[in-house]
């Protein structure tokens, strides 16, 4: 007896009583050939259904990673990319999705997501189109029932006639019924495994005694799935199974945990479903708020499909990255790592802006990572190839953060130089000779992030740790060398190349040398240097950098030349160092030439980010080069704070997780957003989620401390973890109901008051 899923049974009544279904355009073809003749109904053909399976028995399932079994058949897990010392493009399928291809044949698709209602058509038209002209690719919509799937058509049919065949992509979560539905209408279906068939999760724990217990609930993932994979593939349509690390269902969180192997097992499982029915049109994504998870998960996903011998393209992106520079620099943290590993075949930017303003970093994002291919770009493939032999051993399944060996106070030393450094993560600011001058001083405290009394400085939280000066100022200038002795005074280091301390001796000072000055002089410090630091620039052989462990230095600063892959020779020198037990703190210096704040928050996430998220770095530097100096020390400053907090090293301010916003959006996204980080900026250590909707709001507060989750038109409710503690607050109360609720939970403190004083000289 022939199975028929109740699933395609629904949705065969929905259309029948649905005068406002969608019809498609004259011919039944839209422009381009896409949106081929559909029917009015999503019963499948004879055809599939005396071929392919019909139940989760019939199915060929992937051996199971729990019991070991997959090991067994397919053998164990290998590379995760191409090549691990070049930049080369993962190969895969192409995937198509109406007029454009998702794969490793193709450049990288820049999409985005609509922010308007789906069921305001007009509105929806006009943000969409704002986005094409912008350049996007494709267009993903929110569909939460049968008014938005309605309305996803007639959105359709007006771009085709506004001349637009950008593609759409529905947006679906808990609905396979709306699913089938709004299939007619758009060239592509995400689908998010974790809610696709279980409904609203909660979180308990379900215990399962064995492997048996929890692959018998298979059965109603295919009853959900079926009919909308034979919809797709009778239709042509591109699906994204799009894992969330914030909605796993209930069964796989209880069985894997809420881990980036448990994202990785419950896409493949739904893969297995589209593999049943020879429908091979879809995409993978792994997406998760924190870019370790993110990372981690891609990687493990991309080495299972290698194993699996599966070619499926990647769709990248970091969920909840939040806004402005913060938002831009974290994304460039997950997605410029990824797409460093040659991973990765199109990009979103979820930002807590209006659609049109993801357009930039996702370009750039995909532009650098194009620039970075050893087949494209010949300047690319001589500096990676320039790089010296070595053997990576990073552990993709796993983070382990090198942890360098904090420097201590020695017996004699004037000043502290343990405060040099800081164990979570250092950051270091450049610093100009004319900065440090009589009336530029105290502007100077400020900028580094020190707090100040009768204008004496004493560090803070986010005060940098030191600066480095590549020239000092003369030694008469009294003024410039008083402010150096006060902050050296209250543990800030000042870091100085050597040749400099040679001519412009500076008492206390942290001498620079570059490693094979240091060799071979055997670390001999100028006059009045306090401690040693060593440069590295990754051209020095394998003995040499294994020299460093001798030296004792208080610190190593990766400076990686030119022509060197920044990458690969940074990953060198950390593999030297595990092979010689050498745990010296190790400080990025990242110089940059920059003009645009988000172009250098792009960059520090890509190029630095990637070495911290691999647990490859103790602090950064970033020092501006050429001729003109484009931002403060200040904005340096936060920002070497924010990659640091982003790749969840050192945390200097309130940690917010905030969603893009969606038509399924209860609130003003961006407004709400503003205010309560005004309200609770101020809080370090603590963690917010501010999430439009419940598709991914409880899970996705794994990581936040306190949520603010939109539940009804108007209301919003309060989470403490992932506990509803305060249900249905009105919008106007729930910003000043957040601030009590963390009061009662003991994490509030009161903003300090910016002290209002008449600035001192400096004196001598």
């Amino acid at each position: 007896m022939t199975y028929i899923s109740p699933y395609a049974v629904a949705a065969a009544i929905a259309l029948a009583s649905d005068a406002r279904a969608f019809v498609p355009p004259p011919g039944g073809v839209s422009r381009g050939g896409r949106l081929a003749p559909t029917t009015t109904t999503t019963t499948t053909t004879a055809r599939n259904m005396a071929t392919f399976p019909d139940s989760a028995s019939d199915i060929l399932w992937t051996p199971s990673w729990k019991t070991g079994d997959r090991d067994l058949v397919v053998g164990p897990l290998g590379k995760y990319c191409e090549d691990l010392y070049s930049v080369s493009r993962r190969k895969t399928r192409t995937v198509t999705c109406g007029p454009i291809k998702f794969g490793s044949d193709h450049p990288i698709v820049r999409q985005t997501m609509a922010t308007t209602d789906t069921a305001n058509v007009d509105a929806s038209i006009e943000q969409i189109i704002r986005c094409a002209d912008k350049g996007f690719d494709l267009v993903r919509i929110t569909v939460q029932g049968k008014r938005e799937a309605n309305a996803a058509a007639k959105i359709r049919e007006g771009l085709f006639k506004r001349g637009y065949t950008i593609p759409l992509c529905a947006d679906m979560h808990f609905q396979p019924v709306v699913a089938q539905l709004v299939a007619d209408a758009v060239e592509k279906i995400r689908i998010n495994p974790g809610n696709f068939a279980d409904g609203r999760k909660d979180f308990d724990e379900k215990v399962y005694e064995s492997e048996d217990e929890y692959v018998k609930e298979r059965e109603y993932l295919v009853e959900a799935m079926l009919p909308l994979v034979r919809k797709c593939k009778d239709l042509g349509r591109c699906m994204r199974i799009g894992t969330n690390h914030g909605s796993l269902s209930s069964r796989v969180l209880s069985y894997y945990g809420d881990t980036p192997r448990g994202m990785v097992e419950s896409a493949i499982e739904f893969a297995d479903i589209c593999r049943s029915q020879d429908y091979h049109n879809f995409v993978f994504s792994m997406k998760a708020s924190n870019p370790l998870v993110m990372v981690q998960s891609y990687r493990l996903l991309a080495s299972e499909m290698y194993r699996l011998d599966w070619d499926y393209p990647l769709h990248l992106g970091v969920t909840e990255a939040g806004e402005g520079e913060d938002g831009r620099m974290k994304s460039a943290v997950g997605i410029g790592t990824i797409l460093a590993d040659g991973l990765g075949d199109t990009v979103r930017v979820s930002l807590t802006e209006d659609p049109e303003y993801e357009y930039e970093p996702c370009n750039r994002l995909s532009e650098m990572a194009e620039s970075r291919l050893a087949s494209m770009n010949p300047d690319a493939a001589a500096r990676q190839s320039a790089v010296r032999t070595y053997v990576d051993t990073r552990d993709i399944t796993a983070y382990a953060r090198r942890v360098g060996d904090h420097p201590t106070r020695r017996d004699g030393e004037k000043v502290d130089a343990s405060l040099f450094l800081n164990p979570n993560g250092s950051m270091m600011s450049a610093v100009r000779p004319f900065m440090l001058s009589k009336d530029s001083a105290p502007y100077l405290y400020k900028e580094l992030g020190f707090k100040t009394a009768v204008g004496m400085p004493f560090k803070d939280i986010a005060t940098s740790d030191s600066i480095f000066m590549r020239t000092l100022p003369s030694s008469d200038d009294v003024d410039a060398r008083s402010a150096l002795r006060r902050m050296m005074e209250v543990g800030t280091g000042v870091i100085v190349p050597a040749d400099e301390l040679e001519r412009n001796p500076l008492e206390n000072a942290v001498a620079l040398v570059s490693l094979a000055d240091a060799v071979a002089t055997n670390g001999k410090l100028p006059a009045g240097a306090i401690r040693l630091a060593v440069e590295i620039d990754g051209s020095e052989d394998d003995a040499t950098i294994a020299k460093v462990k001798d030296l004792d230095p208080l610190m190593v600063s990766i400076c990686i030349s030119d022509g060197l892959s920044q990458l690969h020779a940074s990953r060198r020198v950390f593999e030297i160092f595990k092979a010689n037990g050498i745990t010296v703190p190790a400080i990025h210096h990242y110089r940059t030439n920059a003009s645009d704040s988000n172009e250098l928050a792009l960059e520090l996430g890509t190029r630095v980010g990637s070495l911290l998220v691999d647990g490859n770095g103790d602090g950064i530097l970033i020092e501006q080069v050429g001729e003109s100096v484009n931002f403060s020390v200040d904005f340096l400053r936060n920002a070497g704070f924010s990659l640091l907090q982003g790749c969840r090293m050192r945390n200097t301010k309130t940690e917010f997780v905030s969603c893009p916003s969606c038509g399924r959006t209860l609130f003003d996204l961006q407004e709400t957003t503003a205010q309560i980080q005004e309200a609770t900026g101020h809080l370090p250590g603590v963690t917010v989620a501010i999430m439009g909707c419940i598709v991914n709001g409880p899970g996705e507060m794994a990581d936040a401390d306190f949520g603010y989750v939109g539940t009804l038109p108007g209301k919003v409710d309060l989470y403490y973890g992932k506990e509803v503690v305060r249900k249905n607050v009105p919008n106007e109360d729930a910003v000043d109901s957040l601030v009590n609720l963390i009061k009662s939970y003991g994490m509030w403190k009161d903003k300090e008051e910016e002290a209002v004083e008449e600035e001192v000289p400096i004196a001598a």
